[in-house]
């Protein structure tokens, strides 16, 4: 006997998410987490409503901004490893428009957020409505339509039944390991409080566990055979490791064979950093313990990357005669760089080809090669964390500090600027967990977001968000947001006076001081502490590495959101290790800097 219940868009939609479940560690647990909510005029009669009435089984968490709220979903669901994830209500203006760089950030980072934003009037009856876009060229488009290049999935919900059709398919792209991204489901302000007589089945609970597919026998037998008789093989660990669960895979293939492992942005943290194997960060901001083994490998098996230019240095980092073979379950990342590409879970194969890869051409000499090249990083590690011996500290001294504070349970977050190429090169991750980067999309402002984000995916953690001023100065509502939830949380702010990552850009290409940094006659007036003891933080000012040091032991007997205040210098960073990165030099100029800098670009490029 086919039954129905009675209730509206939004509480249908609402009720639906709530069946939705997955495992973690044997668990059976909520697939969505929460809904994160701003609420306007063209949200908080419908999806308000519906989630009120909710809130047990759908927390709702209200934020400060749009795009940080959105960042904090996206950082959980990187922090949670795609397996659980969370949404994002606003109204229909502003609200939802200001998502559109998180769309984006999580489009690039191929992580899971179900964005939906009100739209205007389905009906049409009072159009035009407060904060409608009118195209007077096409009535059905709305501001909402910028979601369109920025989500894997997108839809306008115009009528009720379309969600039965339309919510089966949102949640198998953000459970799909190679579709995995932003769903976007627009719901017009008059839709979402319209009731329907929905099928009782529809809202039967449901368990997502991730699919593993297993590798082309033939193309796998081919990488195995390529495998065998690689004499320098290196394997790139990409973000996809983590994401398949496939860390202690990773481990014990590279420890039988000895074969050295490099890590990405994404990746970085799937082996700790101590691990025989680690040979350390890779491409523009790698080590010079990565970048080399790379340069001089022969076979590059690439696990869950989708080798974008800074882990490839610009496609220039890898011989040109090397082999590459890539495990990814998305078939548009297997097939870069002409690798032999297996579209498949990570986690089962690299229990497949540690199985059957002997490895008896590999060169001795390789694996001596690893150990040196992981001694000499390390020794060049330790000189950029001291000290400087006067003047302001760089962003490398202030990370040494973090170093030497960071326990196992720490997790480092940051996301654009000179900090993640420091980060990257010198942090110390003690494993999965311990690394938090967003550098697919480098979006300055989502660092103190994100920080939100993963300490409530994992409150073990201790959260220590790394951020310049430049970035604090873009996105830092959510500090009231995470003092309000009462979460413990360190922010370190690197003050260097403007954006000093880019000024030094700007001067290796040739160009002069302009437009990055506050004059020197006009230094920055911001009081940065002041400014986050206002939002509810305990917040300092320090003025050297010792008094960063002491500040940051207190946090930990203190508790709640701590702000620590640091002056740097804009124009320090680590010489060691880097590879080169393709950023094209005016052709003609009337600076001889800029022809001198087009002269060696064409150099490099050549090479």
């Amino acid at each position: 006997m086919n039954t129905t219940t009675r209730m509206t868009v939004a509480q249908a939609l609402v009720r639906y998410l709530v069946a939705q479940h997955t495992l973690l560690d044997g668990e059976r647990i909520p697939l969505f987490a929460g809904c994160w909510a701003i609420f306007g005029h063209g949200n908080v009669a419908g999806m308000g409503e519906a989630l009120q009435h909710q809130r047990e089984a759908m927390p709702t968490f209200r934020a400060h901004n749009e795009q940080a709220m959105a960042h904090a979903a996206v950082a959980f669901a990187k922090a949670s490893r795609r397996r659980r994830m969370m949404a994002c209500t606003t109204s229909i203006g502003p609200g939802a428009t200001n998502m559109v760089t998180a769309a984006a950030l999580a489009h690039v980072n191929r992580l899971p957020v179900l964005f939906l934003p009100g739209d205007v009037f389905a009906s049409r009856r009072p159009d035009p409505v407060l904060q409608q876009l009118e195209d007077f060229a096409d009535a059905t488009v709305s501001a909402n339509d910028c979601f369109r290049p920025v989500s894997r999935y997108f839809d306008r919900i115009t009528r009720p039944e379309q969600l039965l059709d339309t919510l089966p398919r949102a949640i198998s792209v953000l459970t799909d390991a190679a579709d995995c991204g932003p769903v976007t489901l627009c719901l017009p302000q008059d839709v979402q409080p319209e009731a329907f007589d929905w099928p009782a089945s529809f809202f039967d609970p449901a368990l997502h566990e991730p699919a593993r597919p297993r590798a082309d026998r033939h193309r796998l037998q081919q990488a195995i055979e390529l495998l065998n008789t690689a004499e320098r093989p290196l394997v790139v660990a990409g973000g996809g490791v983590l994401y398949s669960g496939a860390e202690k895979q990773l481990a014990a293939f590279a420890e039988r064979l000895g074969i050295p492992v490099a890590e990405t942005q994404a990746g970085k943290g799937s082996l700790p950093w101590s691990h025989p194997a680690n040979a350390g960060a890779l491409g523009v901001t790698g080590s010079e313990a990565a970048n080399s083994m790379a340069a001089d490998a022969d076979v590059v098996i690439a696990v869950g990357t989708r080798l974008q230019d800074f882990s490839t240095a610009s496609n220039s980092l890898f011989d040109p005669d090397a082999r590459v073979i890539t495990v990814n379950p998305c078939r548009h990342d297997a097939i870069k760089l002409n690798a032999l590409g297996l579209v498949a879970d990570a986690l089962e194969t690299l229990v497949e080809l540690n199985r059957a890869v002997a490895g008896s051409g590999m060169a001795p000499a390789w694996r001596e090669r690893l150990a040196l090249a992981r001694s000499t990083w390390t020794k060049a590690t330790d000189a950029a964390f001291e000290p400087p011996g006067q003047g302001r500290p760089g962003d490398a001294h202030v990370l040494g500090v973090l170093d030497r504070f960071a326990s196992e349970a720490t997790t480092v977050v940051c996301a654009a600027g000179g900090l993640p190429g420091e980060l990257h090169k010198l942090w110390r991750a003690s494993g999965p967990g311990a690394y938090h980067l967003e550098y697919g999309y480098s979006c300055m402002g989502y660092e103190i977001a994100g920080g939100l984000g993963v300490k409530l995916a994992d409150p073990s953690r201790e959260v220590v968000v790394t951020v310049g001023d430049g970035s604090y100065l873009m996105m830092n509502s959510e500090i009231a947001t995470a003092v309000a939830m009462n979460l413990d949380l360190v922010i370190v702010v690197l003050d260097n006076g403007g954006f000093g990552c880019i000024e030094r850009l700007q001067a290796s290409c040739g160009g002069d001081s302009f437009n990055n940094l506050l004059p020197a006659d006009r230094p920055s007036k911001v009081d940065f502490a002041a400014h986050a003891g206002s939002l509810g933080a305990h917040a300092t000012h320090v003025e050297d590495l010792d008094e960063l040091a002491g500040a940051l032991d207190q946090t930990r007997a203190r508790g709640g959101v701590n702000v620590i205040v640091i002056d740097t210098d804009p124009l320090l960073a680590t010489e060691a290790g880097g590879a080169w990165w393709d950023v094209p030099v005016a052709e003609t100029s009337q600076s001889g800097a800029v022809l001198d800098a087009r002269r060696a670009y064409d150099k490099a490029r050549k090479r």
